[in-house]
């Protein structure tokens, strides 16, 4: 129902991802985030705007971009520290498994699920070809 991606690319810089994502599924967007309140199937948002804060609500499902800052992190005090240390560590050691790939089941389709159409041969299948794209919602209509 909810997902969540930075804002910027780390190597380009660029806002695209989100924002193609949000289009790809249909789905509201709403980028630059830095707080976000879930309440009854929607999601409060705020971002920085010019000279001050912007809140905007959407419904679910929707994509967010959050930026630095949304999430601090939580350092562990010292006594929690001084704590951790005296608890034992439980050692395992992995079964290592021969390399290479293993066959764990072979499963051959029913009729029912292993059905062909053809939908004829040269140009003359194109139309009926972006049809069935059309209807699995590959193409926009």
């Amino acid at each position: 129902d909810l997902l969540l991606l930075g804002n910027e690319a780390a190597d380009s810089g660029d806002y695209q991802v989100g924002v193609r994502v949000a289009y790809a599924l249909d789905w509201p967007c709403v980028t630059g985030l830095k707080d976000i309140q879930l309440a009854n199937g929607q999601v409060h948002a705020t971002r920085e705007a010019s000279g001050g804060r912007e809140t905007l609500s959407v419904s679910l499902p929707a994509v967010l971009t959050v930026k630095e800052g949304l999430n601090l992190p939580r350092y562990p005090s010292l006594p929690g520290r001084l704590k951790a240390k005296k608890k034992p560590l439980e050692r395992l050691t992995p079964q290592w498994q021969a390399p290479g790939l293993a066959k764990l089941r072979l499963k051959l389709p029913s009729e029912k699920e292993h059905q062909v159409e053809i939908l004829g041969r040269g140009p003359e299948a194109a139309p009926k070809a972006v049809e069935l794209l059309q209807k699995l919602g590959v193409i926009p209509r």
